[in-house]
């Protein structure tokens, strides 16, 4: 059977918890609440509109759990791919609830909503390990060529603030 994946888009809207299950012995975990809420424009009002808000618990396992609790904050906006699962329980009141999960893939910061600074993370054990030292940027590619920006070499050149332009600090 295949699993229903899905892509959302939305808000974080509880910091990350991080948690180790099986009493401290399995992989770790990490859950956060996610928000997505649609938009549409009502042409009898001429205004945009706010739709259903969806809410998802995220869940993250193993060592993308560390990366995520430690990357993520209350009111970033980010991507998540995962699977999508259903959750039912029954509170104390014997009401039935009905919850969206999903046991998330991938996690990124969405950068069409501000700007994110990335930073590889080296897994211990792992395959993918990069040196420490030597940042994965600096790697030459040998069937690449570097070009040069044409603003830097402009007398009218932006001023640079932390490695960006000072316009968008």
């Amino acid at each position: 059977m295949k699993d229903l994946t899905m892509t959302v888009t939305g808000w974080v809207a509880t910091d990350p918890r991080l948690v180790v299950t099986r009493d401290g012995e399995g992989p770790p975990m990490c859950t956060f609440r996610l928000a997505q809420t649609a938009r549409y424009f009502d042409r009898s009002t001429d205004k945009w509109t706010d739709g259903n808000t969806e809410w998802f618990t995220v869940r993250v396992f193993r060592d993308s759990a560390r990366l995520v609790a430690e990357s993520v904050r209350t009111g970033q906006p980010v991507i998540v791919e995962g699977r999508l699962r259903t959750n039912e329980w029954t509170d104390a009141q014997k009401v039935t609830h009905w919850g969206l999960q999903l046991d998330a893939t991938c996690v990124g910061h969405d950068l069409t909503k501000g700007l994110a600074t990335f930073t590889r993370a080296v897994v211990s054990g792992g395959e993918d390990e990069a040196p420490e030292e030597e940042p994965v940027d600096s790697i030459p590619d040998d069937d690449t060529e570097t070009i040069a920006d044409p603003a830097q070499d402009s007398e009218d050149a932006e001023e640079e603030v932390d490695g960006r332009p000072a316009a968008l600090v």
